[in-house]
């Protein structure tokens, strides 16, 4: 039983050793940061007319109109 403890804690404080690689990342490329850029220009595209509905529903609640139904 201690010989398996024993081999067992020696495998777990080496495995440390054998996870790291040494491979250095060379960053994005360009085709990531192209992707990455077209879907940051989707989002913007997506929220200015958010922006818009949100700002005019906001200057209708506080204007001092009062607006009838039509029914």
């Amino acid at each position: 039983m201690k010989t398996t403890l024993a081999t067992m804690m020696t495998l777990l404080a080496a495995s440390t050793a054998f996870a790291a690689s040494g491979a250095e990342s060379e960053g994005n490329g360009l085709l990531v940061t192209l992707f990455l850029g077209i879907g940051a220009l989707i989002v913007v595209c997506q929220m200015l007319p958010g922006l818009a509905l949100f700002g005019s529903m906001v200057r209708g609640l506080f204007s001092g109109k009062d607006v009838e139904s039509r029914n």
